[in-house]
């Protein structure tokens, strides 16, 4: 079946939505939003911490936000990204507002600030302990309410549309790769429909299922990173992956791990020992609240040393009603699992989180394929360069999804459906009756990556995850091509992907730098061999 609408966004969370409204808004069109979940399931509904912006312009100012964002990166953030982004943060915190989007507020009526590690400033807004998910409640009921967006979940992008589909030969060298929509899994039919669109928006998320242990859900497998790498489109700084210094230490829980939010550190909470002792004195002089990378790996050194599967962070000095009140899920969870926070420190080990790269953008949002723009934690727009600073990942989708748009309303009439794209064709493939292939080579993915590609790396371990992972593309590639197309063996492919970009980004940069910390090229004195 063939579908048309004049965009087509894919991935439903902060980034899709936002974008979505916008264009929804502009007159020029349908929208459709494609979600391979449901709508709540979405990367932005697990963000615990809050959303950075400049908004006290009493104790804070753009400058400072710029600067903290700049060192949390290492320098290697774009600038100009930075910039618009910082600038744009307090715009982008009233469009969110006027969607619906409530954030905890004082008796003044003013913003209630958090402070975040990496930042000297308190600038987070926040709903309790659960801001992604109150953001992403305030835009599905916007979304849901608005005649010009269809909304269809559960349907899974297989392959974006490009010359390559109509038998012209595309490598990275071609110059004027277009996108000209997405084929596209109906759970109903089990047939993959052919989704033409003038303007195209990735928004899939994140890359976190492609390790062992996670604070993502299971969807985050890097699914529009992964489209655009196979469309010869340009994939950037995959090998800065930020591992969160504390997740809830749960056997049980893998994917997601439980995150325990880094406010918590801005509320006071103390890293320990399980004898008690500080530790973070010896890595940097912020202590608990130095920013992610470092606090990670001075966790995963503390384990290493000391033989432990995790460490602990304590908050039993502060007041328990404070407690309770600022972070009710938090100690909801722990309380279910046996912990009272108020009186027992909370075990935590670091678990990946946030990818920093992805599809290359402009300013604009626009990737190097032609009609194909990308949004959120799928795009690389040089704002974390390095490393992420806590809570700017949220306001980064908002600005670009703004920018996005405005560029997208002013050109779609330069473009024109591509009525020549064939429909996609199964015939001669089977029904894949290897579910237990894919489960096992899912799991093998995230050992690979958590065992050889993780926190510490080296030049060793990085090649023996490419070989690796070489051997599961050949053998998952000749699978693809013999049966119908599945969810899960369309994850696998991707995950296969991402884990080979991130493995192959990382040989590539000889040096340790921000999140890509490599024994062969150490940074630190306390490098971790």
């Amino acid at each position: 079946m063939i579908r048309k609408f004049d965009f087509l966004v894919i991935g439903g969370g902060v980034a899709g939505m936002s974008y979505a409204l916008k264009v929804a808004r502009s007159g020029k069109g349908k929208v459709a939003l494609v979600c391979k979940s449901a709508l709540e399931d979405s990367n932005t509904s697990k963000a615990q911490g809050g959303i950075a912006a400049v908004t006290d312009l009493l104790q804070d100012n753009f400058e400072k936000h710029v600067q903290d964002t700049m060192i949390a990166g290492d320098f290697i953030s774009d600038p100009a990204a930075v910039e618009q982004v910082v600038r744009c943060a307090p715009e982008g915190i009233r469009d969110l507002v006027d969607w619906g989007v409530n954030f905890d507020r004082k008796e003044d009526g003013e913003f209630d600030l958090h402070r975040e590690g990496g930042h000297c400033e308190f600038r987070i807004l926040h709903h309790a302990d659960d801001t992604g998910f109150e953001i992403q409640r305030g835009l599905m009921e916007a979304v849901r309410r608005d005649p010009n967006i269809t909304v269809l979940e559960h349907h899974y992008a297989v392959e974006i549309i490009t010359q390559h589909h109509l038998g012209v030969e595309v490598t990275r060298r071609t110059p004027d790769i277009a996108c000209y929509g997405a084929y596209v899994l109906d759970p109903d039919t089990q047939k993959v429909d052919t989704f033409l669109s003038r303007i195209t928006l990735m928004a899939t998320g994140g890359t976190g299922a492609v390790y062992a242990t996670t604070s993502n859900p299971n969807i985050a497998t890097g699914d529009g990173i992964a489209m655009v790498y196979r469309a010869k489109g340009e994939v950037k700084d995959m090998e800065f992956v930020q591992f969160h210094p504390t997740v809830l230490y749960n056997p049980a829980e893998t994917h997601p791990a439980f995150l325990i939010t880094e406010a918590m550190r801005g509320y006071g909470g103390i890293l320990r020992l399980p004898n008690g002792e500080e530790f973070m004195q010896k890595y940097d002089k912020r202590l608990s609240l130095a920013p992610r990378d470092v606090v990670a790996r001075a966790i995963d050194r503390e384990m290493k040393i000391h033989g432990l599967k995790h460490v602990y962070l304590d908050v039993t000095h502060k007041d328990a009603e404070e407690t309770k009140h600022h972070f009710p899920n938090i100690y909801a969870k722990c309380l279910s699992i046996g912990i009272d926070i108020t009186r027992q420190m909370i075990p935590v080990c670091p678990s990946a989180h946030y990818m920093c790269g992805g599809i290359k953008v402009d300013l604009n949002a626009r990737s190097s394929i032609s009609r194909l723009y990308a949004v959120g934690e799928c795009s690389c727009t040089g704002l974390h360069g390095g490393n992420r600073l806590a809570s700017n990942s949220l306001i980064e989708a908002v600005v670009y999804a703004q920018k996005a748009a405005q560029d997208s309303v002013a050109r779609i009439d330069e473009y024109d459906f591509n009525d020549l794209v064939p429909e996609w064709n199964d015939e001669g493939t089977m029904t894949n009756e290897e579910k237990i292939l894919i489960a096992q080579d899912m799991r093998e993915v995230g050992e690979i990556m958590s065992n050889y590609v993780g926190i510490v790396r080296s030049d060793l371990r990085l090649r023996r995850a490419w070989t690796r992972l070489d051997l599961l593309y050949e053998e998952t590639e000749e699978l693809f091509k013999r049966v119908k197309p599945t969810t899960d063996i369309c994850e696998l492919r991707n995950m296969i992907n991402v884990a080979y970009l991130i493995t192959r980004q990382a040989i590539e940069r000889k040096e340790s730098r921000g999140l890509h910390y490599t024994v062969d090229y150490p940074k630190h004195a306390y490098d971790q061999k």
